[in-house]
């Protein structure tokens, strides 16, 4: 009897659909205060799960949704970041 695997879905901080866990990006607060995107979605620290979207990362930015799951300010330069390496992943999945 074969044995169904369990998908671990997770919730966009932006939109707020729940989606499988490998469909979205992980942005994470590592131990040291750090913003990054975790492509591998294994890093150590508190993250939040966003699509992939330029539309999802504006909506999350605008309502500081992002800052509150991470428990953490987020300047400028870090959003340009975020902004380049999604845009970098978006292009990776077409």
């Amino acid at each position: 009897m074969a044995r169904t695997r369990k998908i671990p879905l997770r919730m966009c901080v932006g939109c707020r659909e729940r989606k499988d866990k490998r469909a979205l990006t992980r942005i994470v607060r590592t131990p040291e205060g750090e913003v990054i995107v975790d492509p591998t979605g294994k890093k150590a620290g508190r993250g939040a799960y966003i699509c992939p979207n330029q539309d999802c990362l504006e909506k999350v930015l605008k309502s500081k949704g992002l800052e509150k799951a991470l428990e953490v300010s987020i300047d400028q330069t870090i959003v340009e970041q975020l902004r380049e390496q999604l845009a970098k992943i978006s292009v990776k999945e077409n």
